[in-house]
This record gives C-alpha cells, structure tokens and sequence, in this order.
C-alpha cells in the first residue's frame, strides 16, 4: 500500500525520517505529497499542535472522492480535542494524536487497510451490479454498508424517503456478508402483514392452527435461519408484533402459530423506514427496546434531489439492465442520450426519487427504437417541459446554498471562488480525471483549468475563465 506523505509546521527532520521508517515497518511506502507517480488512494497529513488551520487548508484542496486522509497531531502540546472536529469536517477520515514518535504506526496501517478493502469492494462487480452512482452523498452510505456487511453482524437501520433504494441497500447487506453462502435473503412487507394472518407471516403455523391451516406453513423467520430477514417500512409494525418480534431477537427460537416445539431461528436483521422512529418511540407508537435492538447500525439513504449528479448515471443504469432484460443483450454499445432528453432529466423534479427516475428511463426506453440515441420524440407527451425549461438553473438548492453562505456573512469572492473550485472537482470526477475532457465540460482551457487546480483555496486564478479553445 502506498500513501501521500504531508508535513506541517516546525516537525524535525529526524521525526519526519523516523515516521516514514515507521510507515515502512508496518506495510505502508510513502512518498511526498507533490510526487507525480499514480494517484494514491490515502494520504497522511501530519502537523504540529500550532498548525491545525494548515491542515485543514490541505484538507480542502486535496481533489478526488475516495481518497482517505488520515490527520496526525504531533509534538508534545497536542491534544485529542485540538481542531479535531475541524479536521473530519474538512474530510479527514481520522485524528490521531501522536505527542511524541510512536513505537509503531500498526494503528495508522490498519486503519487505511480497511479503508483499501472498503474502496476494492466498492469498485467491485457485486456492487456496481446492483446500485450506481458516484455522488459523495451516496458513496458515503454504500461504504457504511459495505462495513456494516463485512466486518460486523449487528442489526442494520436504513432510514430514508420512498424510492431511495432501501432495499437494494438492504441486499447488497446480505450479498457482501458471510450469510449469502448459507442463507436466503428474505424480504417481509410490513405495510402487508394483515393482523389476522400476521402472526402465521413470520412465525409460520402447524396444521389445523385455524381455520384455513390444512397444511403446515413455514414463517419469514424459518426462511431466513442462516440468512437474512429485511423487514421493510418496520415502522409500520403493530405494537403487539414489536413484542413478539423483540422476543425472538433476544432468545432466537420462537414457536409456529399451533405448536408446542421451539424453533432456532439465526438470522440477520435488516429493517427499513421511511417514518422518523424516534419521534415514533416518543409518542409510544414504537418500543424503545425494540428500537435500540434494531438500530446497532443505522444509515441513511440521501433522496435524489442531494444526489442530482447521479441522475445520468442512474439513467445509463436503468438502460443497461432493460437492454440486458431484452433480446438485444448486454454486449451492444451504451445508449446515448440526445442533449435535450439529458437536460430534461438533469432539470425536472423526482418527489419519488429514485424509483420515479426508473420508471421514466423505462418509459422512455420502451418508445425508443433503433440504434440511436434517446431522442425528444422518445419523451412521453406528459413528461415533456414547457417553454421555460432552461430557466430553472440556478435552482432552488443552489440558491438556498448561496443563501446561507450570505447569512454566515462569507464574501462574495469567496463564494465565487468555492463555487469555481467545487466545479473543478465536480467536473474532474465526471470525467475520471481527465483534464482535456473536464476542461471542455466547464468550457475553459485546458490551461486555465491547470491554473485553477494548483490555485485552489489561494483565490482566483488569471484567465481561469477564459473559455475553451
């Protein structure tokens, strides 16, 4: 594994020479932050007590989602509390305080090898094949589940709005986990469970139970022993079931509906909602007990409009899968998508998020014909936009961005200047680093984007505007 290696502030040369041996000692190489070798996917910045502010500068320039950077405070006035905060605020994935040179640097080297595993898995076909994006709102989240799914076994919470992917969340949970190997991934409804056939859902129930039981039924918990059980929109779960549901997670045997024997029943658990169930726990509509069971790893998937650059790719997504599912088969080049129809998709609202987004993609894929692209004439008659369509940027959340920036009293060439250097970022990852290409997305020169990296955080840079040539 390999790092970026940054110094701050008054640290000796000798401390610096010791650290990188230690870095050596423990499985990690390091090279100076300015070297020009391959993209390192880690960086270790270390800073004396007196230089916090520096770090979290370097913080803020650093380009590139994915990149993990670990801070270290060093030298003997440094403390655990200590611009901390500043520091994962700015996108440190850690603080360690090291006031003198350590014995080792083990903790340090753990650290970015599990942070090297969570990247490799996320860039893996078991995720890439099941959910897409790459906006930071939504890689943060599918790497909380990758380490909820690898390296623990505790009950995981996703929270969010209708039509965010819970449930593929949900299931990438159990496929990443060692249970796919030995159990099934079994999905229960809880907005579905009558309260009369409830109790036969998840226990399942003996012959002649009641009236109708002619044959014996196994429950969602027998199916999911070794497995998985995901309980979707849990907050809609009769008190009286919340009860049961307790009782089985702490003894892990339950009886059917009609029977004498327990039952084993090893499973792990994945609940959804779209409710708030702290507020339903204060208003005694959820137990607290049960809900501190259920919560040992608790997520959130962001709506579509905090991840609006994963529109297109969603997009792209969705046609993959109906190309796959047709005749045409997945070896065919990717469907292009025609300017307009692009704009149209960037620019209108999805109250039901990610799945309103699908089912457009689908529509329009379904009128679309021949190799082309997808066109204006592909757009159903009640999805197309008025005359005003290219009116609607800025929009609401860019405005509302600014807003609180004016608010906070940041001046107007700061706000330029953020706005201009999230754009080089943006664009960047867009484009997988590639300069030419980002370049020509902002419209500038391949120059004057160059200028405007090495500026970064140091204002605006001469001709960074100039346009594209």
């Amino acid at each position: 594994m390999s790092v970026l290696l940054q110094f701050h502030g008054a640290i000796a040369e000798a401390s610096r020479d010791r650290l990188r041996r230690l870095l050596e000692q423990a499985g990690v190489s390091s090279r100076p932050a300015g070297d020009a070798g391959p993209a390192a996917r880690a960086r270790v910045i270390v800073f004396d007590a007196g230089n916090v502010r520096a770090a979290v500068d370097a913080l803020r320039r650093h380009d590139g989602d994915g990149t993990q950077t670990i801070a270290v405070a060093f030298g003997p006035k440094a403390r655990d509390a200590d611009g901390s905060w500043a520091l994962l605020a700015a996108g440190a994935s850690d603080v360690l305080v090291w006031p003198e040179v350590p014995d080792d640097a083990e903790d340090l080297a753990h650290r970015m090898r599990r942070h090297a595993v969570v990247e490799s898995l996320l860039a893996g076909d078991r995720v890439c094949a099941s959910v897409a994006g790459h906006s930071p709102a939504w890689r943060s989240v599918l790497r909380s589940v990758i380490e909820a799914a690898c390296f623990t076994s505790v009950p995981v919470l996703i929270h969010g709005e209708t039509g965010t992917g819970k449930e593929q969340l949900a299931r990438l949970v159990h496929d990443l986990g060692e249970r796919a190997a030995s159990g099934r991934f079994v999905v229960v409804d809880c907005t579905t469970l009558a309260p009369e056939l409830s109790g036969s859902e998840l226990f399942g129930h003996e012959r002649g139970a009641f009236t109708g039981a002619v044959a014996p039924r196994e429950g969602a918990f027998a199916l999911a022993h070794r497995g998985t059980l995901f309980l979707d929109e849990i907050g809609e779960l009769p008190l009286p079931l919340q009860a049961q549901l307790l009782r089985v997670l702490q003894e892990r045997q339950y009886k059917r509906l009609g029977g004498n024997s327990w039952q084993d029943s090893d499973f792990r658990l994945v609940c959804a909602t779209h409710r708030d169930l702290d507020a339903a726990v204060a208003e005694g509509r959820f137990r607290a007990d049960l809900y501190h069971r259920i919560a040992g790893w608790p997520c959130t998937a962001p709506p579509l409009r905090e991840r609006r650059e994963d529109i297109l790719p969603l997009a792209q997504f969705f046609l993959r899968q109906a190309r796959c599912d047709g005749e045409s088969g997945d070896a065919e080049p990717e469907v292009d998508i025609a300017p307009p129809v692009r704009e149209l998709l960037l620019t209108r609202d999805y109250p039901g998020n990610v799945r309103q987004l699908r089912q457009l993609v689908l529509r329009l894929w379904h009128r679309h014909s021949g190799p082309g692209p997808l066109t204006v004439g592909d757009v159903p008659l009640e999805e197309r936009p008025g005359a005003t369509l290219g009116a609607r940027w800025p929009d609401p959340a860019f405005q509302a961005a600014v807003g609180q920036a004016v608010e906070l009293g940041i001046g107007l060439n700061e706000i330029g200047n953020a706005a201009k250097d999230l754009a080089v970022q943006l664009a960047l990852e867009r484009e997988g680093h590639n300069l030419h290409r980002a370049a020509e997305r902002l419209q500038v020169s391949d120059r004057a984007l160059q200028l405007r990296r090495q500026g970064q955080g140091a204002g605006a840079v001469p001709g960074g505007d100039a346009p594209a040539r």
